[in-house]
């Protein structure tokens, strides 16, 4: 295979995971969109968090909500519980990595909170532990994974909202990760301003 054909076979690969998930997972993005609308708009906030290029996704996604994303509008309450070096040094340290996002679920959710816990393989401990404590607290999570869904898949509860991308490779589970962000991100814009139902 020459490097043309690699890298159009990226694009050919891209878009048929795109198609497979919208397939699959169009009807729980809309009901994650109505949950953060109502979370967002009733004084909850968005937990983020994830590892390596779900910290970005998760860290980019806050940062919309919090600035904005295509329209201006009120800011919207967010935090990427990836983000705080000193915190993620100190827990790591004190703790071990696997607590960095745990302990901070528990010092910053609320009942009424979302939980956005992002794995691509659906089995970092990190953000399963999150999870465990999300569910103490009683935050709903929404979940992005793929791979079948990994452990987390499996711990999920029936009030959660599962988006597991149909796809082994990671580099397409990233990509249709962040095109649901996006989406979420609009549609939370498109119900603020009246534009859908």
């Amino acid at each position: 295979m020459d490097l043309i054909a690699k890298m159009t076979q990226h694009f050919d690969d891209s878009a048929e995971a795109l198609y497979l998930s919208a397939q699959e997972l169009t009807e729980p993005l809309a009901a994650s969109v109505e949950l953060l609308f109502a979370t967002l708009t009733n004084n909850g906030k968005a937990l983020a968090c994830g590892n390596g290029g779900s910290a970005a996704d998760a860290q980019h996604f806050i940062a919309e909500l919090v600035g904005r994303f295509e329209r201006d509008r009120l800011p919207l309450a967010g935090i990427a519980l990836n983000t705080d070096t000193s915190i993620l040094t100190a827990v790591g340290n004190d703790y071990g990595f696997d607590a960095v996002f745990e302990r901070q679920v528990a010092a910053l959710g609320q009942t009424g909170d979302i939980l956005i816990a992002i794995s691509t393989s659906g089995n970092s401990e990190n953000v399963m532990r999150a999870i465990q404590v999300a569910h103490e607290r009683d935050l709903v999570v929404i979940a992005l994974t793929g791979k079948g869904g990994g452990k987390i898949g499996k711990m999920l509860r029936d009030t959660d909202i599962h988006l597991c991308v149909p796809h082994e490779r990671t580099m397409r589970i990233q990509e249709v990760h962040m095109l649901m962000l996006h989406a979420m991100c609009d549609g939370i814009d498109a119900l603020l301003l009246g534009d859908v139902e």
